[in-house]
């Protein structure tokens, strides 16, 4: 493909736009998460409605998922971004002030449905332009993007654990943040070259059934199923690995934190140093190398009962479901024509597994220990690697 001199400096600029779309969106993410205890007590409400509050923000995701590549198509990816972004940003600000205000669990929670809707939409819409800009470019940048948004989602967790230790309420640091960010939550848009239409090559589908008819194309299925095995060891690991240390090996608190930062640290490491492999080895052979990766660490995990052992298995853990999440997204973009469908499509295969996942192990974990229940994401990875041929690029692309 070739560019001009004005291109090619257009396109780095929608990729700094993309970079900081991804960064932001996990920042805000993480701003609210990490400071759930602190929503908690604001709300006065027990443990059971706290997962009331987070089905809503999960119902919020659904909700959007299920229309994203309609309103893609209809606004266009950048202006999707734009005021989806947004509204995720604003909402997490409205809601540090409701804690306090009106300290409602339902108000509470009817404002984090509206930011499940608007962070999901967003991020399909961020990952159709990421991935516009990845074929124009031709070069993978999928996972430098997904890289970014974990650099966010642990930036914003210091900043919460910062705010939390200095005794500064979610009533004031939620807002603050939500100001700080809405800036370069449009100044990103503009980067990108401005809220209009459709940035992608080629038309998308112009009616609903159209493009609900990609859910029947086996290519799009099986990389969602590839997207949904990443996610769920990637969801698995953070929200039960440090329990199971604690409760079935007998490691102390302090012990377990070290297999979190062990895991994020190597799924950054892996989204960053994944793209030269993937340049030079193409998607399928590093995928599949990866799946590999994953299910000796998952096994070493639940088999061995060592510490450093562990921390060993735990890293090799996160660098091989570090690229199945970003890379499947690439794939589902192949066809310009079709793109923003089929990522909406994958997304909502995925994120099933960060909704399911957790109630999936917790139940199997009732009836066994939650390591033996972990055997149920080795599982997985393995039908993933199974399907990894589907993200073969389309005939007629790159090589990527």
């Amino acid at each position: 493909m070739s560019t001009t001199t004005g291109d090619l400096r257009a396109l780095k600029k929608r990729r700094l736009g993309v970079f900081w779309i991804f960064a932001i969106n996990g920042l805000i993410l993480s701003t609210w998460l990490s400071r759930i205890p602190g929503l908690r007590d604001n709300l006065g409400v027990s443990t059971i409605e706290v997962g009331f509050f987070l089905f809503g923000t999960a119902a919020g995701a659904l909700t959007g998922l299920a229309f994203a590549s309609h309103i893609v198509a209809w606004l266009g990816e950048r202006r999707t971004i734009l005021w989806f972004a947004t509204l995720s940003v604003v909402v997490v600000g409205l809601v540090g002030v409701i804690s306090v205000v009106i300290p409602s669990l339902v108000v509470a929670t009817s404002a984090m449905f509206f930011f499940g809707v608007g962070a999901s939409v967003a991020d399909v819409a961020m990952n159709v332009e990421g991935a516009d800009v990845e074929k124009k470019m031709s070069r993978n940048l999928m996972p430098w993007f997904h890289a970014l948004f974990s650099l966010g989602t642990v930036t914003g967790g210091g900043i919460s654990a910062l705010a939390s230790s200095l005794d500064i309420g979610v009533a004031i640091h939620f807002p603050v943040m939500a100001l700080v960010l809405i800036g370069p939550t449009i100044y990103s848009v503009y980067l990108m070259g401005g809220p209009q239409g459709s940035t992608t090559d080629g038309d998308e589908p112009s009616t609903v059934g159209s493009r609900l008819a990609v859910w029947k194309e086996p290519r799009t299925v099986l990389i969602g199923i590839v997207a949904l095995s990443m996610a769920f060891a990637e969801g698995s690991a953070s929200d039960w690995l440090p329990l199971a240390m604690v409760d079935d090996r007998g490691y102390s608190n302090a012990q377990a934190a070290l297999w979190f930062v062990a895991f994020t640290s190597a799924m950054t490491v892996g989204r960053i140093a994944g793209v030269p492999l993937l340049d030079r080895f193409g998607r399928v052979v590093v995928l599949r190398a990866s799946a590999v990766a994953a299910l000796i660490g998952i096994s070493s995990v639940l088999l061995v009962p060592f510490l450093w052992a562990n921390i060993v298995s735990v890293v090799l853990w996160g660098l091989g479901t570090a690229l199945g999440f970003p890379v499947a997204m690439s794939a589902a973009a192949d066809d310009p024509s079709r793109g923003p469908a089929r990522v909406s499509a994958v997304a909502t295969i995925a994120y099933a597994a960060f909704l399911i996942g957790p109630a999936l192990i917790g139940g199997l974990a009732e009836f066994t220990s939650i390591l033996t229940a972990l055997w149920s994401v080795a599982i997985l990875v393995f039908i993933g690697l199974l399907v990894t041929g589907a993200t073969k690029p389309l005939p007629g692309g790159d090589s990527r």
